[in-house]
């Protein structure tokens, strides 16, 4: 871990640069060659999207281990553990494994950073998310996966896991976020999404607004590359579950096709598949779900076929953590990883939806590189209560007094009037709403991946399984 992190981390960088010459996927080219190409065997589906994409890559991969396939998924950042971005089966990669990885590709690294600063002074080696990537890939190619899910960790055209060639890419949504990277349209977000699109290779696309639509289509017939899209060629109806805050229940999904694949039988039953169980809450899920099964019915052609039960119980069982996710009860506690106004708006539809509580208090805090003013214009008259906080383990927090006095501005009132308070760190955050709360209360977390997972801790929510050994094929 020492190594690791004494490299470049734009995770935690306050300012992200997005140019080839930080983001070089030539260098992560040689990096994989010095180790042996893990990837080359690989039977890759590639997940980029700005919403959306590690629970759609958690579906694809529930539905193809029930159908008793071995499947490795990388997703970031992490919740806990840096293994957590690697794993197989649902369980994260054991740490003795991941550390001999790391050992391994060390003395890769060295060589590669020696002849960076052989060409100039400002020139550098393989960055922290580069190596993370590597790593999964050694780790998918050593456990033998039937296909590895590979989630784009930011954009697409320059991101590291851009080298792979994939048997199907996948774009699950466009909305506003990294803007300072990817563009300040959805247009140019678009595109940059778009980059992972590989000559001649099928792309599922969850995209629906019409400006970031044609990018993808312009693109998708440059690359000759076959594009299956939601509302065109298939298509969900969604039934949410009712009264959460009681017992857990599970929404509804019915599933179609309107239109044959590329003019090829259906993998599925000509009327689609309904009364499919979604685990995962809320009606962006089941557009996650829709895509996923897209997906998997493109995997299916001239592949292994995919049995309706494995389809129903992957659906059923596939989670994902800090996506409304429910982590207690009597009060309620709803924590969500959501940090763009359209993640936002995502879970405040499914609050409304879902859960019946009259009373809502909320938890918010979020990064500095993100559209805070318009999570808080959808926030701020939703909530009964609201207390701002910052997170400790990622120097990007905004400062919750800074949140607070823009809450005010836009409510159009004096910050003495307004429903707000703020505390310094989680725990305390965390003990105050708690105090304020009643039972039939609800409470809300969300604005950021990195306080959801400073919260998981606090409250002791289970981590992902990890196993003790790597298990046998």
């Amino acid at each position: 871990m020492r190594f690791l992190l004494g490299r470049i981390d734009y995770e935690r960088a306050r300012n992200v640069p997005y140019r080839q010459r930080e983001f070089k996927l030539e260098r992560m080219r040689e990096l994989l060659d010095g180790l042996g190409n893990p990837q080359s065997d690989l039977r890759i589906v590639h997940v980029a999207g700005t919403k959306g994409k590690g629970s759609t890559a958690a579906m694809i991969a529930a539905v193809l281990s029930a159908a008793g396939q071995r499947i490795g998924v990388f997703s970031s950042p992490h919740l806990e553990r840096i293994e957590e971005r690697m794993s197989v089966d649902g369980c994260c990669c054991p740490a003795d494994e991941f550390a001999e990885m790391v050992d391994q590709l060390r003395p890769v690294v060295e060589t590669m950073d020696r002849a960076a600063a052989e060409i100039a002074d400002d020139e550098i080696g393989p960055t922290y998310f580069e190596l993370t990537t590597a790593v999964a890939l050694m780790y998918f190619a050593r456990s033998e996966v039937d296909a590895a899910i590979l989630e784009v960790g930011l954009g697409g055209r320059l991101d590291s896991t851009n080298v792979c060639e994939p048997r199907v890419s996948v774009i699950t949504s466009i909305s506003y976020d990294h803007t300072r990277q990817l563009g300040n349209t959805l247009a140019a977000i678009a595109r940059e999404k778009a980059g992972i699109v590989k000559p001649g290779v099928p792309v599922i696309s969850g995209v629906m607004q019409e400006e970031p639509r044609e990018v993808i289509r312009e693109v998708c017939r440059r690359q000759g590359s076959r594009l299956v899209e939601l509302g065109v060629d298939f298509d969900f109806d969604y039934y949410p579950p009712r009264h959460l805050e009681e017992a857990p229940a599970a929404g509804k999904l019915d599933f179609r096709f309107v239109r044959p694949l590329a003019d090829r039988e259906d993998p599925y039953p000509a009327t689609g598949l309904k009364d499919l169980s979604l685990r995962m809450l809320g009606r962006h899920q089941a557009a996650n779900a829709a895509v996923a099964l897209a997906v998997l019915a493109e995997l299916s052609h001239g592949g292994r076929a995919i049995p309706e039960e494995a389809i129903r119980t992957g659906l059923a069982t596939a989670g994902w953590p800090a996506r409304v996710e429910v982590v207690a009860r009597r009060p309620t506690i709803v924590l969500d990883a959501a940090h763009n106004r359209a993640s936002i708006e995502a879970l405040l539809k499914v609050l409304d939806e879902s859960f019946s509580a009259a009373r809502r208090l909320l938890v918010f805090a979020t990064s500095d590189d993100k559209d805070f003013r318009g999570m808080l214009s959808c926030l701020m008259d939703r909530f009964d209560e609201v207390l701002f906080t910052r997170y400790l383990e990622n120097p990007r927090a905004v400062s919750p007094g800074r949140l607070q006095q823009l809450a005010a501005e836009l409510a159009g009132r004096p910050l003495i009037e307004c429903p707000s308070t703020v505390t310094a760190a989680p725990a305390g955050a965390l003990e105050e709403i708690r105090r304020r709360a009643a039972p039939d209360d609800l409470i809300c977390i969300t604005g950021s991946f990195f306080l959801a997972a400073e919260m998981r801790r606090l409250l002791a929510v289970e981590s992902p399984p990890q196993p003790t050994r790597r298990a046998e094929r």
